[in-house]
């Protein structure tokens, strides 16, 4: 799976972002010739083969792992990613590849990345009303919980309607530490 030869057929880039100083660990990154298709945190050297192997067989492409600064279909990610964590990117001007995503899941998320910007927040409640389907809060939550590309679609940005936190994939912690650097919660003191 980690080859350095340029695949033939349909293929898949991908690399690990060290967690920049953010404290949310390295994260897996993966693109296709369409666009970003996967971000996964907590992507430490035992959990690579457990999230590339099931990506590859669901996309059919072969994985390359380019050398660092060789990358080509991730350049302009690995760059965004690092200016979002040091604070000077708002918001990520990337391709996406949405063929992880479908129906509602997929409706749920485009909303969230087109209506929801750096710093701010929305409930589980209020993201179903504007997708047309108020009273469907939890089904939201579950569009989060399958969010092939968080950080990128931030699912951090959605939280409980009574101001909870609410849950995240990533670790509550990881929400705590995104929603701190967006500046909409308070930054850790240790």
């Amino acid at each position: 799976m980690d080859t350095t030869e340029r695949p033939r057929g349909p293929h898949l880039e991908w690399t690990v972002v060290p967690d920049g100083g953010t404290g949310i660990g390295p994260v897996l990154v993966a693109a296709t010739p369409e666009g970003l298709v996967r971000v996964e945190f907590h992507a430490g050297p035992d959990r690579i083969d457990a999230m590339i192997g099931p990506l590859v067989s669901r996309l059919g492409a072969d994985a390359r792992r380019p050398a660092p600064g060789e990358e080509e279909l991730l350049a302009e990610p690995v760059r965004q990613l690092a200016a979002y964590f040091s604070g000077s990117l708002k918001r990520f001007e990337l391709p996406l590849d949405w063929r992880l995503s479908s129906g509602f899941n997929r409706q749920v998320l485009q909303e969230l990345d087109r209506s929801v910007p750096y710093g701010a927040v929305v409930g589980y409640g209020e993201l179903a009303a504007r997708v047309g389907q108020p009273g469907a809060a939890q089904a939201v939550g579950n569009a989060m919980g399958s969010n092939p590309l968080p950080l990128v679609v931030a699912c951090h940005r959605v939280v409980e309607n009574d101001g909870g936190i609410g849950g995240f994939g990533g670790g509550v912690e990881t929400k705590r530490i995104l929603l701190a650097l967006e500046g909409v919660l308070p930054q850790p003191l240790f």
